[in-house]
């Protein structure tokens, strides 16, 4: 009976490393959504003000609208990398709770679903990164047409 509570022990103790990468990837994920929120409101005002808008304000509006919209699909892309790469790290630590119960190693598994883990949370990383230059060149932009 101490065998196997202490084989459980050492399962959670396992699986606690790759909670704390969970808890990472959840505050990235509340970073991405919090700027997707922000950059889809200020798409649909600005959609709703373009019409009376002046030619030249409605250029630089739709300039503006194609850059929002690189950074949507940057943000949707890098949510979509980073969602999968958490429920690969959630598969690793269910494999490992259980693995002392099974009659096979899953050694093998849990090597490959965490690398294949974190390669989707560094393609989410560069994504995120992506957008953070899409909007600073949006910046950029912007205060230049204030210069006109």
């Amino acid at each position: 009976m101490t065998g196997n509570v202490d084989a459980i022990a050492h399962n959670i103790q396992l699986a606690l490393g790759p909670v704390f990468l969970l808890t990472g990837i959840a505050s990235i994920l509340n970073v991405l959504t919090n700027r997707l929120g922000r950059v889809i409101d200020r798409a649909r005002r600005l959609e709703s003000e373009v019409a009376g808008y002046e030619p030249a304000a409605r250029r630089r509006a739709a300039v503006e609208l194609g850059m929002l919209g690189r950074r949507t699909a940057a943000a949707h892309w890098a949510i979509g990398l980073c969602t999968c790469s958490a429920l690969f790290v959630c598969v690793v630590v269910a494999i490992l709770f259980v693995d002392n119960f099974t009659p096979f190693s899953a050694a093998t598994t849990v090597a490959t679903l965490f690398v294949v883990a974190m390669a989707l949370l560094i393609a989410g990383l560069i994504l995120f990164l992506i957008e953070v230059q899409v909007a600073m060149k949006s910046v950029r932009i912007r205060s230049g047409m204030l210069d006109v």
